[in-house]
């Protein structure tokens, strides 16, 4: 099958987005289908994928804004798949239209809550507003720029525009698709979680420590992602300050912090946890490996996230979670539940150290984790991906196996319930 995949996080970014599409499109390369892949690519296109949209980047941010141009695009997909409603995935849904093809969208990000914390949502919004001709008027423009009922009422007037240009939406988690209950009309949801492989790494956990200057004997509190305010940093901090109380020999590693240091040391440091702390800059998705075996625990502390892939990432290499976000406790696959609190530095800093100080408890999370991880495999998910493809071109049954398309159809069925529910 040829899928076209369209999505404006840039390859290697550290976030979420990027990493399911590159784990996406892996999997399906490797499975034998012709993918083209559309990204910000550097404005002369020097490097990267043949099929990269030149861009330019935002100044001070980790951002680059893609100038697409599909209409040549050959040879002609049969699914397009999108997966970010920027400039990238506008001109996937565009080019998708313009050729009659079913267009598969995965709601990866809460734009609703991001709204709050990032403007460039809001110019991304009137953005889309004019490259989607959806005639709107100044006064409507002008509602993005106030926060409140006004900002969000436009937000799901534009979120349901691309809810009727999408064939098929998948949701990654329970929690997303419940979500989606806001919109008025919407496409066939399907809750398909991403499954993530870990690339084995050749960094002892002895050697990334002494790297780190942590004792062999310290508790680690390992947390992975940006630290840019809708991920809570505050609350982690605040909550490992709490933990120190208790375990003063123990060490925060926040890893993937490129936004945002010198603040999130200022916090360490009001805290009283700087001493204490190790920032480490993005690293590259192989070297990951090494950054879990060597930590105790996974803190997770945002509660914006639509899946939480780095928890996902732990489990598969035995490293027990401790979340703030209830609605995301349930693993893939239904096979169990996380240990979760809710999002206050003392119920988290309490679950983190249980898990610290309980060998039994210890032992019991990093099990279930890893066999989660191990019951819902890549396999599992090309699985349920390819019959996502075929229910949106209206093949359902001709790709994949039967079992495959059957844990797939209960997959939206659980979807349609949540949404119910919801």
């Amino acid at each position: 099958m040829r899928i076209a995949h369209f999505c404006d996080s840039h390859p290697g970014r550290s976030d979420g987005v990027a990493t399911s599409v590159a784990a996406t499109v892996a999997l399906l390369r490797s499975a034998g289908h012709e993918v083209q892949l559309y990204q910000p690519a550097p404005l002369l296109r020097g490097r990267g994928e043949p099929c990269g949209v030149r861009s330019v980047p935002v100044p001070l941010r980790n951002i680059r804004v893609g100038l697409p141009h599909f209409s040549g695009m050959r040879p002609v997909p049969h699914v397009v798949h999108v997966h970010t409603p920027g400039p990238v995935g506008i001109g996937g849904l565009r080019y998708a239209r313009a050729h009659g093809l079913p267009v598969v969208m995965t709601w990866h990000t809460d734009l609703l809550a991001y709204s709050a914390h990032f403007m460039e949502i809001q110019f991304g919004a009137a953005h889309a507003a004019q490259r989607l001709a959806l005639g709107w008027t100044v006064r409507d423009y002008l509602r993005l720029a106030r926060a409140g009922t006004e900002r969000r009422h436009q937000l799901l007037r534009l979120g349901q525009e691309f809810m009727d240009r999408t064939s098929v939406l998948i949701a990654p988690s329970a929690k997303t698709a419940a979500g989606l209950a806001e919109f008025e009309r919407l496409p066939p949801v399907w809750t398909v979680p991403t499954a993530i492989r870990l690339d084995d790494c050749p960094l002892g956990r002895a050697e990334l420590r002494r790297a780190l200057r942590i004792a062999e004997t310290a508790p680690v509190v390992l947390a992975v992602g940006r630290a840019t305010r809708e991920k809570d940093p505050a609350l982690l901090l605040a909550a490992f300050s709490r933990l120190l109380h208790r375990l003063p020999d123990a060490r925060l590693v926040m890893v993937g912090v490129q936004q945002h240091r010198m603040s999130v040391r200022r916090q360490a440091r009001r805290a009283g946890v700087a001493h204490a702390l190790r920032l480490v800059r993005p690293v590259p998705h192989s070297r990951m490996a090494a950054y879990y075996r060597m930590a105790d625990v996974l803190a997770f502390a945002s509660t914006t996230d639509t899946q939480g892939l780095v928890m996902i990432e732990a489990e598969a290499a035995g490293l027990p979670v401790v979340l703030a976000d209830a609605a995301l406790a349930d693993r893939p696959g239904g096979t169990g539940g996380r240990l979760s609190t809710a999002p206050d530095a003392g119920s988290m800093a309490a679950a983190l150290t249980r898990v610290l100080t309980d060998p039994q408890l210890h032992r019991e999370v990093a099990e279930a984790g890893r066999a989660a991880a191990d019951a819902y495999s890549a396999e599992h998910y090309l699985g349920h991906l390819m019959a996502v493809y075929a229910y949106a071109r209206g093949t359902a049954g001709d790709q994949g196996t039967a079992g495959d398309q059957g844990a797939a159809s209960a997959s939206v069925g659980a979807s349609r319930a949540a949404r119910t529910a919801g």
